[in-house]
């Protein structure tokens, strides 16, 4: 399989053995918060790609233009191109890349060997969200939805003081390749809604062995979120939580934690005992 990437934003290559990772950045997000996990994974054998979804890393202009459906195709399409020279494939992803990796493990059974969930993102309710948060969804349902832009707010999801500054810096410079967007549109946040609903309805539905990794002060979504994923899953399911970072726990104070525990959860599943031809078993959008 021969994979260009180019620009920064376009994306993370790394090849490595017959066991593949394909890595899901967030909502607002970029490759790059994926490519500390990605590097170490590919040190210990793995072949791993972060694709850039669709939409992001340009203009927001651009972003409101996809919705959640375009994301998931995006995703899938790489999850096949990996299946189509790995001896397995697994699926990890970051916030709302946790959501997509929930739904390729249930719409793409027969492709997905495992996945790593990431600072689920179902409820905004971390520490740093202001107390009015419930009127969101009413926000989101006005006329003015489309309007509206909910701003991050400090600690963005890192308690690394020097990361943080960085990324603060980027951000502010509109370096949306290589820190993603300070804000997320309305219109997106009415996709992720979408897509809440059907990862929630689904959970009970899902049976692939499933790593979940949260951090016990998430600024953005408590632990709560991941505590309702590992009850709701119907296959194996090994819940970690993290005592010295926020919610990007992918590049955050613990990023090392977070790659070795899915490093090693993944090299924990066994192989399957004959290798069968993918299979799909949805119409594609459903």
């Amino acid at each position: 399989m021969t994979i260009r990437l180019s620009a920064a934003g376009e994306g993370i290559y790394l090849r490595g053995g017959p066991d593949a990772v394909l890595l899901i950045h967030g909502l607002t997000g970029t490759p790059t918060e994926m490519r500390f996990v990605a590097r170490r994974l590919n040190a210990d054998g793995f072949t791993v790609w972060v694709p850039r979804l669709r939409g992001h890393c340009r203009s927001e202009a651009e972003l409101v233009r996809t919705g959640w459906r375009d994301w998931y195709d995006g995703v899938e399409e790489a999850l096949v191109r990996l299946h189509a020279s790995a001896r397995r494939v697994f699926v990890g992803g970051l916030s709302m890349g946790a959501l997509l990796s929930l739904r390729l493990a249930l719409k793409c059974r027969h492709l997905v060997s495992g996945t790593a969930l990431y600072s689920t993102t179902l409820f905004y309710d971390g520490w740093s969200i202001p107390r009015l948060r419930f009127l969101l969804p009413l926000i989101l349902k006005s006329p003015f939805a489309r309007r509206y832009r909910f701003v991050e707010a400090y600690p963005f999801g890192i308690k690394d003081a020097r990361l943080r500054d960085i990324i603060v810096t980027r951000m502010s410079r509109g370096d949306s390749a290589a820190a993603g967007f300070s804000a997320t549109p309305g219109a997106s946040l009415i996709e992720l809604r979408q897509l809440i609903a059907r990862v929630k309805r689904d959970l009970p539905l899902i049976t692939t062995p499933t790593l979940i990794v949260h951090a016990r002060d998430d600024d953005m979504t408590s632990p709560r979120n991941a505590d309702y994923v590992a009850r709701r899953l119907s296959g194996p399911v090994r819940q970690i939580l993290l005592d010295d970072c926020y919610h990007m726990i992918t590049i955050d104070q613990q990023r090392e934690e977070v790659a070795q525990q899915t490093a090693a959860f993944f090299r924990s599943l066994p192989l399957p005992p004959i290798a069968g031809r993918p299979i799909f078993d949805q119409p594609r959008g459903a």
